[in-house]
């Protein structure tokens, strides 16, 4: 019961980023990789889910493989809380790839950084990976689990739900990153069993 009830909640705290909208008109690379980013954290279109991001950040933010992965995401698309703004820097274009960093203002991912990387692919930009927390706030993802445990702890006790969302505060960085950016759930689960 633990496993599937925090297995999904873990992956879902990365989801509010992997539902994009559409790119812009901006007067540049830049731009328009920044548009991307900022859309992709404040929008709820499931649609999103195919049209500005690649099946590998799809795969990577749900856990699911392939069509599995889109209809995961286009059903959490609208139940995902968004980060109100997100707060784009150090967009670095190089021919159809590009990085930037982004910095989520609310939502299940306030107070973070992400590194993440884009291709471009018919001339639309697209996220394609989360390569890794370019900061990383313990402390603000344990009270976004507590949350949205409180909210949705289907089957846990306020003991589990409050020792895991602990144990995630307590992660490093490169923990975190095990946690919820390889696109498996061992170290998550890992965590779950610890607490059961």
């Amino acid at each position: 019961m633990i496993k599937r009830l925090l297995v999904p909640l873990a992956l879902l705290a990365l989801a509010a980023l992997a539902v994009t909208a559409c790119g812009g008109s901006g007067s540049s690379a830049e731009d328009e990789v920044t548009e991307v980013i900022e859309q992709a954290a404040t929008t709820k279109d499931p649609s999103s889910c195919t049209e500005l991001q690649t099946l590998r950040f799809t795969e990577q933010n749900t856990g699911e493989k392939g069509k599995a992965a889109i209809k995961s995401c286009e059903e959490s698309a609208k139940e995902e809380e968004q980060a109100e703004e997100a707060k784009v820097s150090n967009v670095s274009v190089n021919g159809e790839k590009a990085t930037a960093e982004a910095e989520f203002i609310g939502g299940s991912l306030g107070s973070q950084t992400l590194a993440i990387a884009l291709v471009e692919e018919g001339g639309d930009w697209k996220l394609d990976q989360i390569e890794g927390f370019a900061n990383y706030d313990g402390k603000a993802l344990e009270e976004s689990f507590l949350k949205r445990f409180e909210e949705s702890s289907e089957g846990l006790t306020k003991k589990q739900y409050t020792c895991i969302a602990e144990g995630i505060g307590k992660a490093s960085t490169a923990e975190a990153e095990a946690m919820f950016l390889s696109g498996a759930s061992t170290k998550i689960e890992e965590l779950a069993k610890g607490c059961a």
